[in-house]
């Protein structure tokens, strides 16, 4: 006969669950309040980096200071309250873990910021004022930068660490809030390295680069992204800078058709004869096809003292595209028929003086004129702190490509964005790109539009990374007849007016190999070489106007199926979308 009561097991079953369900509410009221808290937390994190960015872009140094100290005490504290045990065991549940882990990742890069880089960049603040760098007149202070180095080098240690880990949050497996909270805040605090990093390698180079331990000279090398070539453009025009204790004067001016054509090229890498033949080792145009840099600037270098001897320090190349992010600091400029703003100035240097002065070498002329203006503009009207961030946001974009004839000065730019260079896949980043040269014979590229995308994933049950280019002609229907024939080429190349004919080279993980290749799903013939141990694959097309295509190269070995993927590309006239995708195996 029962008394009623359950069996001690059973009992004992229940006391177990109940306390299980209790302490699961318990740890679920927890995280709700600490993870409400954090959110306030990063959330004012957010909102006193843009007070702040807006102070120290104002030079209000004093009003600085108390924004940074209230953004380093949330940050501290959201890693405070997502730093706990319990916090911590959320993160190892399956589906909502992720979430959790970025939380406290967000939380533990606004931190780091906060007290690693931010301390030291008011520092650099505090101590250095902008505009007694000497700008006026061309010449710059060289000894603020001895003082600098130290902590801008810090902060771009901080930045550089916490720009790797934002990239190794799994954004893809969080909920979409959070994922885009985290695409944000990459951009953010890689933006901050990239001005940062800029600096600090101002700060390390310029004082010799610019002539303190002795007088230098630079070619600097425009590029004109209507007709494009790997690193941005073709070379349109040419000069010679001479730096000395930081003054900088600008000693000669030169165009291509002071260039002919050699009989004899220059050396040249492998790789750079398997894709482009020795175009770029007879042709002064055709050197930014290079896709290295490092190659390139030495071949700069060595064509310009093959034509006017003397000796060369280094090699700057610039795009169209820097001269707008410039003017919009330095004002209006007027060259040649022209009034130039930061809002037209692209569209005369790539198409409208083509149509408004046709005879070439009168063009040359403009263009020099234009590039002198500028470049008085920068060094004597513009104001520094809006300089460098024009600058910086102009390397960013890959549109400033430095070489330096030094050894130590060229190993530094060439670990950096400024150097050009293909960087090394690790744990840490994979890359792979894309290189653009038209082979039209016009400036029909400024109509040429450009979007690329990324998928990493399994296909056939191997690790996959898929890499798509779609290419279009954007010009008007009529550009055969409405566009002037140096623009269309006139079909001299064989190619019909109107139409443009564009190599698109695609590289791959190093060690990767192409597992399938199509454009617009059919398989057709393609370059194949090698670039610095990466495979490459490059379509010739042809595109009449408002024509498109889809090229599309599927990678399998080594370094393939990396999440942690990136895309590099030739820089265009106007930024391509580069996007990551869920991966659609091609094969």
């Amino acid at each position: 006969m029962s008394d009623g009561r359950l069996p001690v097991r059973r009992r004992w079953i229940g006391w177990t669950i109940g306390a299980f369900l209790a302490f699961l509410l318990i740890a679920i009221g927890w995280v709700t309040v600490r993870g409400i808290g954090a959110v306030n937390d990063l959330q004012d994190v957010a909102d006193g980096a843009t007070q702040l960015k807006k102070t120290i872009a104002a030079g209000d140094l004093d009003g600085a200071e108390p924004v940074a100290r209230s953004v380093a005490r949330s940050a501290a504290s959201a890693v405070d309250l997502t730093s706990d045990p319990v916090w911590q065991a959320f993160g190892l549940v399956p589906w909502l873990g992720p979430n959790f882990r970025a939380v406290s990742e967000i939380a533990d890069i606004a931190d780091s910021v906060s007290t690693d880089a931010l301390a030291p960049l008011l520092e650099v603040a505090d101590g250095l004022d902008l505009a007694s760098l000497g700008f006026v007149g061309g010449t710059i202070d060289l000894a603020p930068f001895a003082e600098i180095e130290k902590p801008l080098r810090t902060a771009s240690t901080a930045l550089g660490a916490a720009e790797l880990q934002a990239r190794r949050i799994d954004a893809d497996a969080t909920l979409p809030p959070l994922a885009e909270a985290i695409d944000q805040m990459r951009s953010a605090v890689t933006e901050a390295a990239t001005a940062v990093g800029a600096l600090h390698g101002a700060a390390v180079l310029l004082p010799t680069m610019l002539g303190g331990e002795g007088p230098r000279n630079y070619v600097l090398a425009m590029q004109n992204n209507a007709e494009q070539r790997s690193s941005g453009g073709i070379i349109g025009s040419v000069a010679l800078l001479h730096a000395e204790n930081g003054k900088i004067t600008l000693q000669k001016q030169a165009s291509t058709r002071d260039f002919p054509a050699l009989d004899t090229p220059l050396p040249l890498s492998d790789s750079t004869v398997a894709l482009f033949e020795d175009r770029p080792g007879r042709f002064l145009q055709n050197i930014t096809s290079i896709p290295d840099f490092t190659e390139a600037g030495e071949t700069i270098a060595a064509r310009w003292t093959g034509r006017f001897g003397g000796t060369v320090d280094g090699v700057i190349a610039v795009d169209a595209i820097v001269a707008e992010n410039l003017m919009a600091v330095t004002g209006d400029l007027t060259f040649g028929p022209f009034t130039a703003t930061a809002e037209n100035i692209t569209g005369i240097l790539l198409s409208e003086i083509y149509a408004a002065v046709p005879d070439p070498a009168v063009q040359d002329e403009i263009f020099a004129q234009a590039a002198g203006a500028l470049f008085s503009a920068a060094l004597s009207g513009g104001d520094p702190k809006a300089l460098i961030g024009a600058l910086a946001e102009s390397a960013e974009e890959g549109r400033i490509r430095i070489w330096s004839a030094h050894a130590d000065e060229e190993e530094f730019l060439a670990s950096s964005a400024l150097g050009g260079t293909i960087p090394e896949d690790d744990a840490d980043a994979t890359y792979v790109g894309v290189l653009i040269n038209d082979s039209t014979g016009g400036k029909m590229d400024y109509y040429a539009r450009g979007a690329f995308s990324t998928s990493v994933g399994t296909c056939n049950g191997a690790p996959t990374t898929q890499v798509q280019v779609t290419w279009t002609n954007a010009a008007p229907a009529d550009a055969a007849t409405s566009l002037p024939a140096y623009v269309t080429g006139d079909g001299y190349y064989g190619v019909p007016a109107g139409t443009v004919r564009t190599l698109i080279a695609v590289y791959g993980p190093a060690g990767a190999t192409p597992s399938h290749i199509d454009r617009d799903g059919e398989e057709e013939g393609v370059q194949t070489a090698m670039l610095d141990g990466r495979s490459v694959v490059q379509h010739e097309v042809s595109l009449a106007p408002g024509e498109s295509t889809t090229i599309t190269v599927e990678y399998q070995g080594t370094g393939a199926g990396e999440r942690l993927t990136q895309i590099l590309h030739t820089p265009l006239v106007d930024e391509p979308d580069a996007t990551r995708k869920p991966l659609t195996c091609a094969s």
